[in-house]
C-alpha cells in the first residue's frame, strides 16, 4: 500500500453530479487504500483499513484533537458523545443506553413493533387512493420522525421547525471554504444553536413535569454514573433527534429504490416475510444511509500498513466504499439478500457503533414489508431519482412511485 495524493477522485465523489452513483469512484479510490490529500488529510477507502481505524484507540472522534480545525464543528456547546473519546464517551453512552436498550431496558425496541406497524399501516392508508406517491414525503420521512418524537417527547407539531434546522445542519457537514458560500456554514451553525435552544426549553419543562419519554428519564434518573448535566442531555437529545430519523429516511428510501430495481427480490419478499431480516442487512452494505465519516483525528501517529498518519491529521473514512471492497465481499456490486458473512459497515463499528441501529433495522423491516405487501405493481417514475445534496448522508430527495407501473 502506497500513499499518494488522489484529490481529483475525492473531489468527484463529493461533487453533486456523482450522487446518484458514487460506487465506480469508490472503486477508483480503493486503488490507494490510504490516500493523503493536498490539505494533509487522509482518505481511507478499504474495508480492512477502515475497520482497523474504527477499533484503534489512537483514532479520536474529538475534533479538538485536529491540528487543522473543521469549520462546521467550531462551536462552544457541549459535544454529544458521538464526538467524544473514552472515558467521557463511554460514560455518556452508558447513561443514554440505560433508557434506550439492553441491559436496563432490553424490551424497548422489540416492544415498539405494534406501534411501528400501526404508523406504517396508517401512512399507507393515507395514500391508498393516490396513483402516484412520493415515498420520501409521504412515507419515509414522516414514519421515523413520528417514532423519534414519540420516544424523546418532542411534540410532533413542531416537526416543521426542526426539519429546517436539521436540513441546514446536515448541509453544513461537508462545508468546504474553498468552494462553498459562507452562508452554508452560517446557516448550519445557527441551526445547531436553534435546535439546542429548542431542546433546552423542552428539558426545562421535564424538570417540573416529568413523563415517560426519554428526555424526562434522562433529566430525572440517578444511575450508577450519576445524572447527566442539562447540557449533556441536550447534546444527547440533539444527536438522537437527528440520527433517529435522518439515517432511517435514507435507509427506507434506498431500500425501496433497490427493490424496484430488483423486481425478483421484491416478489420474493412479498411471498417470504422472513426474507426482510437478511435483506435489510444487505441494504446496509449495498446502499447504506451513511456513506462517509468525514472526520476523525489521529490522537497520535498511526501506523496503517506502510503509511504513517501523523498526529493531529484529519481522517475521512469512506464506509460505503469499504462495504463494497472486493477483498472482503465476493461480487460486492451485486445485491444479494442471501449473502453470508455480511459484516458490513452500514452502522460503523467499534465503540461508536450506531446507537440506534436496532431501532433503524426494525423500522426498515416493517416499512419495506408493509410497502411491498400493500402497493400493487409499483413502478419508478424516474431512475435515477433526484438526490439530496449531502455525500455523507446519501439518499433520494424524492422517490416518485406509480401504482400499476411495474
Amino acid at each position: 500500500m502506497t500513499t499518494t495524493e488522489t484529490p481529483d477522485t475525492l473531489r468527484r465523489i463529493l461533487d453533486y453530479s456523482s450522487r446518484a452513483d458514487p460506487y465506480p469512484l469508490y472503486a477508483e479510490l480503493r486503488r490507494t487504500p490510504v490516500a493523503r490529500q493536498e490539505d494533509g488529510s487522509y482518505v481511507v477507502s478499504t474495508y480492512r483499513e477502515i475497520m482497523e481505524l474504527l477499533h484503534d484507540p489512537l483514532t479520536s472522534s474529538d475534533v479538538r484533537n485536529l491540528t487543522r480545525p473543521i469549520p462546521a464543528m467550531q462551536e462552544s456547546t457541549t459535544p454529544s458523545f458521538i464526538n467524544l473519546d473514552p472515558p467521557e464517551h463511554d460514560r455518556l453512552r452508558r447513561m443514554a443506553m440505560r433508557h434506550f436498550g439492553p441491559p436496563h431496558t432490553p424490551g424497548l425496541v422489540a416492544g415498539l413493533e405494534p406501534f411501528l406497524t400501526d404508523i406504517v399501516d396508517g401512512l399507507i392508508d393515507g395514500f391508498a387512493d393516490k396513483e402516484r406517491i412520493d415515498l420520501v414525503d409521504d412515507f419515509a420521512y414522516p414514519f421515523p420522525v413520528t417514532v423519534i418524537c414519540h420516544l424523546l417527547g418532542v411534540p410532533r407539531e413542531d416537526e416543521q421547525r426542526f426539519h429546517v434546522w436539521v436540513n441546514d445542519l446536515i448541509n453544513s457537514i461537508d462545508y468546504d471554504p474553498q468552494v462553498d458560500p459562507k452562508e452554508k456554514l452560517e446557516k448550519g451553525v445557527q441551526a445547531r444553536k436553534d435546535l439546542r435552544q429548542y431542546l433546552g426549553a423542552l428539558l426545562e419543562q421535564r424538570h417540573g413535569d416529568p413523563g415517560e419519554d426519554l428526555l424526562s428519564r434522562l433529566a430525572n434518573d440517578d444511575g450508577p454514573d450519576g445524572r447527566m448535566t442539562d447540557e449533556e442531555i441536550v447534546a444527547t437529545a440533539n444527536l438522537l433527534l437527528i440520527a433517529g430519523h435522518e439515517t432511517t429516511v435514507n435507509l427506507i428510501t434506498n431500500g425501496m429504490l433497490t427493490l424496484l430495481r430488483h423486481p425478483s427480490v421484491m416478489r420474493r419478499l412479498r411471498d417470504d416475510a422472513g426474507l426482510v431480516v437478511p435483506l435489510v442487512e444487505e441494504l446496509l452494505r449495498y446502499e447504506p444511509p451513511v456513506h462517509i465519516i468525514p472526520w476523525r483525528a489521529a490522537f497520535g501517529d498511526i501506523e496503517l500498513g506502510d503509511t504513517t498518519i501523523p498526529k493531529g491529521s484529519q481522517i475521512m473514512l469512506m464506509l460505503a466504499s469499504g462495504s463494497r471492497d472486493p477483498n472482503r465481499f465476493p461480487e460486492p456490486d451485486r445485491f444479494d439478500p442471501d449473502r453470508r458473512d455480511n459484516q458490513h459497515l452500514g452502522f460503523g463499528s467499534g465503540i461508536h457503533l450506531c446507537f440506534g441501529g436496532p431501532l433503524a433495522r426494525l423500522e426498515t423491516q416493517i416499512a419495506l414489508s408493509g410497502l411491498v405487501r400493500r402497493i400493487d405493481r409499483p413502478g419508478l417514475v424516474a431512475d435515477p431519482p433526484p438526490y439530496r445534496r449531502s455525500p455523507v448522508l446519501r439518499g433520494p430527495l424524492h422517490l416518485l412511485i406509480e401504482r400499476d407501473g411495474g
